[in-house]
């Protein structure tokens, strides 16, 4: 009677559906995987690569792939400020924290302050619309209240220089 093959146990640290052979894996798997994820949304360069080597995939091989696409068009940072931008903005979001946020998916302050244009009247705008929609249109009676709504504006992003202009504290 023949015995049986042993199988390799699973790599804990693998994705469920990951490729088994790493060394192996084609561009086109790759691309494949990439264009399935940019299809959801944007990604920037970093992001992207962040998760296909999640996946197991080579560096020198997602590199490659991302390179392609970025030359295809088809992986732009610049698409990912403008609307990634546009949307944190409509959602409430100060430019401390959409610049933050976009820091952390790989990108330069040279890229990022273009599509972060933001002037004091505008800002205090948005804070005000958003401090509306918060607390309602009441002014702040006492400190507690004042506090709180400092806070929160000051969570959502905002210069703590025009929070303080915006509720009267300076």
């Amino acid at each position: 009677m023949p015995q049986p093959v042993p199988q390799p146990a699973p790599d804990p640290d693998r994705a469920p559906d990951a490729p088994a052979s790493t060394a192996a894996a084609p561009a086109a798997e790759i691309r494949a995987r990439a264009l399935k994820l940019l299809s959801g949304r944007e990604h920037s360069r970093l992001e992207l690569a962040r998760k296909l080597y999640r996946r197991g995939y080579p560096a020198a091989d997602v590199d490659a792939v991302l390179d392609r696409l970025m030359a295809e068009g088809l992986l732009s940072e610049e698409r990912l400020l403008a609307a990634y931008v546009a949307e944190r903005l409509e959602k409430g979001f100060g430019p401390l924290r959409i610049r933050a946020e976009l820091q952390a998916k790989g990108l330069s302050d040279a890229a990022i302050d273009p599509h972060l244009q933001l002037n004091d009247e505008q800002c205090l705008a948005l804070m005000s619309a958003v401090d509306a929609g918060k607390f309602g249109a009441a002014p702040a009676n006492d400190r507690q209240t004042l506090a709180k709504r400092a806070r929160f504006l000051e969570y959502r992003g905002f210069p703590a220089s025009l929070i303080a202009r915006a509720l009267e504290l300076d």
